[in-house]
């Protein structure tokens, strides 16, 4: 098959979910983002510590959306992110002077990383990639930025995954742990 006709697809698309599901999805979001976005603004507004960063909304759509997908389960968001957050810290440490060469950089890493740890997540390379380009609060962290605003936002989320996604008689959250 050429390289073009590739391009083509060939795959349906898949079918639209029902207003239940929608709903789920919204309500998952909004209580899986409403504390993490809580602890950013109303308790360390005035420290160094940031809690929401702009990944977390992809998480959203994965955790609380698309529940099924293997890109969506705990250990795929809490290791992805993670060690993603690690990866991008790490690069602009040692190439946070060439912006341009650190950001391919930690985003291609943090994917080969979570790869060979079975975590990918896509949201990850995003973590990755803000803490490279991030703001001078999120460079100030270092490498707590991978346990504050990461890790600990990631597991708030997670917790509300597993609540909000479990109330739905129709849905079950995770499809796996490990």
């Amino acid at each position: 098959m050429s390289f073009f006709n590739k391009m083509k697809g060939g795959g349906q698309s898949p079918p639209a979910v029902g207003l239940s599901e929608i709903l789920w999805s919204w309500i998952g979001a909004f209580c899986g983002i409403l504390p993490v976005a809580w602890l950013n603004y109303n308790l360390f507004n005035d420290t160094d510590l940031v809690f929401v960063i702009g990944s977390f909304g992809a998480s959203a759509v994965l955790i609380y959306g698309a529940i099924k997908s293997p890109l969506a389960q705990p250990r795929n968001l809490m290791g992805g992110h993670i060690i993603s957050a690690i990866i991008g810290v790490a690069v602009f440490k040692m190439f946070g002077t060439h912006l341009w060469l650190a950001s391919p950089l930690a985003v291609a890493t943090a994917i080969a990383a979570m790869h060979a740890t079975k975590t990918l997540h896509p949201p990850g390379g995003a973590t990755a990639l803000i803490a490279v380009i991030g703001s001078q609060k999120i460079h100030a962290l270092g490498f707590y930025y991978a346990f504050i605003p990461v890790g600990v936002s990631a597991f708030i989320m997670l917790a509300v995954a597993l609540s909000v996604n479990n109330l739905c008689k129709t849905r079950k959250y995770p499809e796996f742990w490990f």
